[in-house]
């Protein structure tokens, strides 16, 4: 079977598609919703709907309603793992199972949205909530695909609506302080990074086939609106909750999971932003599910006074060599980032070997430091203004879009192991080789299409 048969669209199909998009998402207009067209919120109260309620949404929509926004809507398809949300805002939030339904009937009533289902509906809910003029947060890795993450941030900066992605460490000071401390030379020149995570080998399983047999969809769940834009197959255990992560038609793998979390840091740190290649090398690849672990290398562009940056991540228990820096005896963790410097080395933010960082003290703040990452965002929906500026949540779609597509053209480069692929970010295409630029998409099942 051909690449374009088998992947569903070619490239010139989705390539029409992808620019057509940004400027005509088919999703129903505010006012047909009753929104009111123009309409801002009152200043003292953010009214939010969450959806998808179980696990992250859970917490989600608790920190938001401790940053001051009031939880009216809660949607969710499986009333099972959405039980114990549905009944600590039982009377004080309206129920649905089908987010659709919940914008036809409280569409004039809600200001802002939060969306923390599966990654595969990302976008498809945030495309619709920003066009009928709401403030959206969006759980990492903000999309499933490259121009899904495009077409977002394009959205979001179309209709000037507040947004947030839920990578929390942006806003703790942390990337900064790394960032602070490379530009008073702490280590000298960077030109390397590598990241590293013990995902997924203690947290969900990859590398599997298809499961084979249809079970029973369980009480309370809804098999077809959990699909949503995902083609239609039958229900299987093996799916959900949580495992969805390790399946290519539902999750992106470890890399999509935590790589908005962890390259967030060398993108505030040295300013990264669109690689210009990737390349991968993984332990077998199905195609039907992520590969048990992978590595794959970024090359970033000099800019400036900063040199091009090679950045390597590790999934699935792999990792680079121990530094030498590091003390004999002192543990290194499953998870980490360390930077290398023509002068020395940092590891999770700290100089190595102790003496050195002791002696080198603290740097001078040159990064700002964000606020509160759900009280930006709420108050960024209140419309709030802060020495004259209007209050901008640190990992909004113009921030974190681009990290989010940077990071699954990694994903891309697994279909391609061992090959370096040229990535134009500008023209969102693979130049050295257009046929995985379908992998950039998704084929979405009809009548679910953005």
């Amino acid at each position: 079977m051909d690449q374009k048969h088998r992947n569903g669209v070619s490239r010139r199909e989705f390539m029409t598609t992808a620019v057509a998009a940004a400027g005509t998402i088919a999703i129903v207009p505010s006012h047909v919703l009753g929104a009111k067209k123009g309409s801002t919120p009152p200043s003292d109260t953010v009214n939010v709907a969450q959806i998808g309620c179980g696990g992250k949404g859970s917490s989600d929509c608790r920190y938001a309603e401790q940053a001051g926004g009031k939880i009216v809507a809660l949607c969710d398809v499986d009333s099972r793992r959405a039980s114990r949300t549905f009944k600590a805002y039982d009377k004080r939030a309206k129920i649905f199972k089908d987010f659709r339904k919940l914008f036809e009937k409280m569409g004039s009533d809600i200001d802002a949205v939060i969306v923390s289902t599966p990654d595969h509906m990302h976008a498809r809910i945030s495309l619709q909530a920003m066009q009928m003029g709401k403030g959206v947060y969006c759980q990492k890795p903000l999309t499933r695909t490259v121009a899904e993450a495009r077409l977002m941030t394009q959205t979001a900066a179309k209709y000037k609506v507040a947004t947030q992605m839920g990578i929390q460490g942006h806003s703790s000071g942390r990337h900064q302080s790394t960032g602070d401390f490379i530009r008073a030379g702490a280590i000298g020149t960077v030109r390397e990074v590598h990241i590293w995570t013990d995902r997924s080998v203690k947290w969900w399983p990859q590398g599997m086939g298809a499961p084979a047999g249809k079970q029973t969809v369980p009480n309370g769940l809804d098999w077809d609106l959990w699909l949503g834009v995902a083609p239609q197959r039958d229900y299987h255990g093996s799916y959900l909750p949580f495992v969805w992560r390790g399946w290519v038609g539902f999750g992106t793998g470890a890399l999509g999971d935590i790589g908005c979390h962890a390259l967030d840091s060398p993108f505030v740190a040295l300013g990264l932003g669109a690689p210009t290649s990737v390349k991968a090398s993984c332990s077998e690849f199905n195609k039907i599910s992520f590969p048990k672990w992978s590595i794959v290398e970024y090359k970033f562009p000099a800019v400036g006074d900063r040199p091009a940056v090679k950045l390597f991540w590790y999934d699935g228990g792999k990792r680079p060599p121990r530094p030498e820096e590091l003390e004999s005896g002192r543990k290194w963790g499953n998870n980490g980032k360390l930077y290398i410097g023509d002068k020395g080395k940092m590891l999770d933010g700290q100089i190595i070997p102790e003496a050195k960082r002791r002696a080198f003290g603290k740097p001078p703040i040159v990064l700002p430091r964000p606020g509160g990452h759900y009280s930006d965002w709420i108050n960024a929906c209140k419309g709030a203004r802060k020495d004259g500026k209007p209050i901008v949540g640190g990992a909004n779609f113009a921030y974190s879009g681009p990290l989010a597509e940077a990071v699954l053209a990694g994903n891309a480069a697994l279909y391609y192991p061992g090959q370096e692929l040229k990535w134009d970010s500008k023209k969102m295409t693979f130049s050295n080789k257009p046929e995985a630029d379908v992998l950039l998409t998704s084929e979405y099942r009809e009548g679910w299409k953005l």
